[in-house]
């Protein structure tokens, strides 16, 4: 693999130190040198224009965070905290995630992170600081998630940073002194914003016919919900007809464990990080953020990307990109068509649909475990604004899949306030079965192991494609003559569990599932480009699908294949110098051979057929 240029790494490094400004002095918390244990959030970066450090100790304070500032000269100071009081939505007292600024190891005589309503910043009275180089750490006080986006010194004591979205994007080029203009990372032949299954298949697929790619993913590993950030399993079958060679590459990056929830290990992160290096033609861009596109007419002709720690930003150029985002941003930001919500039964004659629309979608989860220990283990007892009792709570050691938040709400809006919902009640239920049930010596020595803070997320935006493929199609295995990917799954639409609706009306956080068996069915290639956007495939949740079709597409095996054939496509698109329609129009034969072909290894033992989601094809195959 081609890791990024030198170039790359020493201008993006430059702002790992802030810079001198005649009176302000900015510190982007994802930019202190050593974090402690303290973890990136970018989740919500195109809300706030920012990822952040948080605190996420599951009830125990982590190691500080620490890093050098240098003052213009020593004086008298003033600093800011933007922070926010997590809990606020729902507690109208002080929130859980306290912690405090050290000044050269001596902490400020305040606490930040529990006052509040939304992201704000706080101030310190005028401080006396007397030397130039400053050592700062956050030091967290709880564990419970405190969160800190940046830190700001300031020796004009009058002066208040703004809070405006714009202003404050400003504020950060002005005091971190960025370029005014992207910095070229270079051209290719497709790049791929989006790491997970769908983007990294589509990676692999890609080079090896020969594509020079650029990958770029958010987080520090890839997998999306299959990593040890979600721990989401593999659901749905590979390698089945038509085309049984689409999912060798799959089988070669997948982790042969199952199971939601389960161990860090389990998840396998740096077999799809070796796979990825192994191939001379991709380029891999670890934590850079999308976050514009350049276009002439329908064209886009450059990706803006953010690097998440240093804010620099960079450009990508390519005649094709793929958006594998989950949330079809790179669409959006671009101006493609794209669905959100459950269609009425009127929009597209679906038997399983809605008499009328709404905007309700699948929610995302926030997955834990606990652990048995030797002795037991306390649990503080808390009120954030959910009560349990011995009827409403989750008598339940785990929590996986079916526990699912935001339905009722903008799964990328008002992502924040979902995840941390899910964080909020996995720690009021907890201290519940800890203190307060009847039967908490069944808990008293089991202590919370994991709780993820990356939520895993099940629907967002679909981006329209030439084709969108629909509930009939699937049931009446309707035959088109660009059919591909199989997808294997049942129809897997999740609902909030009217048990749980009788104590949290409108605040669930546990779902159930119905699902409607099918038949293998492969989806039309149409659905895996853009209906408006010349140049942009996509592979993964945020296809060419209804809510309904939704339902069994969007399982991880099956979107790997969509990138499987995206990278074909791709490879197609750079041969013959067409876009991802003249590939349908013009070489639908061509594609079609790949996809017999294949592009994965073939000699590696098939751990990958399982299916949880109960298709019709396990049934056959049981008779």
């Amino acid at each position: 693999m081609k890791t990024n240029s030198l170039k790359l790494f020493i201008l993006g490094c430059f702002c790992l130190f802030p810079y001198i400004v005649s009176s302000q002095v900015l510190v982007e918390a994802e930019s202190f040198a050593n974090k402690g244990g303290w973890g990136i959030d970018q989740q919500f970066m195109a809300q706030m224009g920012s990822p952040y450090l948080m605190a996420h100790g599951m009830g125990s304070p982590v190691a500080d965070a620490t890093t050098q500032v240098r003052l213009s000269k020593p004086g008298k100071y003033r600093i800011f905290i933007r922070t926010y009081n997590w809990t606020s939505p729902w507690h109208e007292g002080k929130g859980p995630g306290k912690f405090t600024l050290k000044i050269n190891n001596t902490s400020l005589d305040q606490i930040f992170g529990d006052t509040g309503s939304c992201w704000q910043w706080e101030k310190t009275e005028p401080i006396t600081i007397s030397n130039s180089i400053v050592n700062i750490s956050l030091h967290d006080l709880t564990g419970f998630n405190g969160r800190c986006d940046a830190i700001l010194f300031s020796s004009d004591l009058n002066y208040t940073p703004p809070s405006d979205s714009t202003q404050l994007a400003q504020l950060r080029k002005s005091l971190l002194k960025l370029p005014s203009k992207p910095i070229s990372a270079g051209k290719y032949d497709l790049v791929i914003v989006g790491g997970g299954m769908a983007g990294t298949c589509a990676a692999i697929s890609a080079a090896r016919l020969g594509v020079k790619v650029a990958l770029l993913q958010d987080r520090p590993v890839l997998g999306g919900n299959n990593s040890s950030e979600v721990r989401v399993h593999l659901g749905g079958r590979i390698k089945i007809e038509p085309y049984p060679e689409l999912g060798n590459i799959v089988n070669e990056i997948g982790p042969e464990k199952q199971g939601n929830a389960q161990p860090a290990a389990n998840y396998e992160d740096q077999k799809k990080m070796e796979a990825v290096k192994a191939e001379k033609n991709i380029t891999l861009f670890m934590n850079y953020h999308a976050t514009k596109v350049v276009k002439k007419g329908n064209v886009i002709t450059e990706i803006i990307a953010k690097q998440i720690e240093t804010s620099k930003e960079f450009s990508f150029s390519a005649p094709v990109f793929a958006d594998c985002t989950g949330d079809g941003t790179i669409g959006y930001i671009a101006g493609a068509s794209f669905m959100m919500g459950r269609e009425s039964k009127n929009q597209f004659g679906e038997s399983m649909a809605l008499d009328k629309n709404d905007k309700m979608t699948m929610g995302a989860s926030v997955q834990w475990y606990s652990e048995e220990k030797a002795q037991a283990v306390a649990f503080p007892t808390i009120d954030w604004g959910i009560k349990f009792n011995e009827e409403s709570s989750q008598k339940v050691k785990m929590g996986e899949w079916t526990w699912e938040t935001g339905m009722h709400l903008n799964q990328i809006e008002d992502f924040e306030r979902i995840r941390d919902y899910g964080l909020l009640v996995i720690y009021s239920n907890w201290s519940f079965l800890k203190n307060n049930y009847s039967k908490s010596d069944l808990y008293k020595n089991k202590a919370l192991g994991w709780v993820a803070y990356v939520s895993g997320k099940r629907e967002s935006r679909r981006l329209v494609g030439d084709y969108i493929l629909r509930e009939q199609d699937l049931k009446d295995r309707t035959p088109y003559p660009d059919a591909s990917v199989p997808t294997s799954w049942s129809i897997d639409l999740h609902y909030p569990d009217p048990a749980n609706t009788k104590y949290f009306p409108n605040q669930e956080f546990i779902s159930v599932a119905t699902q409607d068996n099918i038949y293998p069915y492969p989806i039309p290639y149409r659905c895996f480009y853009s209906k408006d956007i010349d140049n942009l495939f996509m592979a993964g949740r945020n296809i060419s699908v209804t809510h309904v079709a939704l339902g069994t597409v969007r399982v991880m095996r099956t979107t790997g294949m969509m990138g499987e054939v995206v990278g074909m496509a791709a490879s197609i698109c750079k041969k013959h110098q067409v876009n991802p329609r003249g590939v349908y129009q013009q070489y639908l034969d061509e594609l079609k051979s790949l996809m017999k072909k294949g592009v994965g290894k073939t000699a590696l033992k098939n751990m990958q057929n399982y299916n949880i989601g109960g298709s019709l094809i396990d049934k056959r195959q049981n008779k």
